[in-house]
């Protein structure tokens, strides 16, 4: 199989950031003004679209995987993605979905959380777990004060 054939493979499979591609390319033995050509052709063939590979994965991260907003911009940063494709990627997340599966994650952290003795261990343990997942901070804060009071 040639280098272009693999290459359209590689991009048919599933969406890929230019930088998947990039690296790819260059892997299979291709010089710079090969990758180059190649790319451009991608994207003429609508194989390789930044935006549409951005949004694939704020959905697929938020949905699979109920990562936060943050997390997800800092995958889609270390994929080189743009800032305008990475804010269109985030109107993909639903604001009250977004909502509800915070509170989901927060509750069940809350329950596995109920044996912890120091309220403060407790509280550390809650806030670092939803900020690992990449909610933003005030929202965690917020959802904080409200869980700890009706708990």
């Amino acid at each position: 199989m040639d280098r272009e054939a693999a290459i359209w493979h590689y991009c048919n499979y599933q969406e890929r950031s230019h930088k998947e591609v990039r690296n790819k390319l260059y892997e299979i033995g291709c010089i710079k003004s090969e990758v180059e050509d190649l790319i451009v052709k991608l994207i003429e063939a609508d194989l390789l679209n930044e935006e549409r590979y951005a949004r694939a994965i704020a959905r697929g991260k938020f949905r699979m995987k109920q990562w936060g907003r943050n997390k997800i911009i800092q995958t889609l940063k270390l994929q080189g993605v743009s800032s305008y494709c990475i804010t269109k990627a985030l109107t993909e997340i639903d604001q009250v979905e977004y909502a509800n599966v915070l509170k989901k994650l927060g509750e069940k952290k809350w329950q596995e959380l109920r044996s912890e003795r120091s309220h403060l261990n407790k509280k550390g343990k809650f806030i670092r777990y939803l900020l690992q997942k990449g909610y933003e901070t005030d929202l965690i804060n917020d959802f904080y004060k409200e869980i700890s009071t009706s708990h």
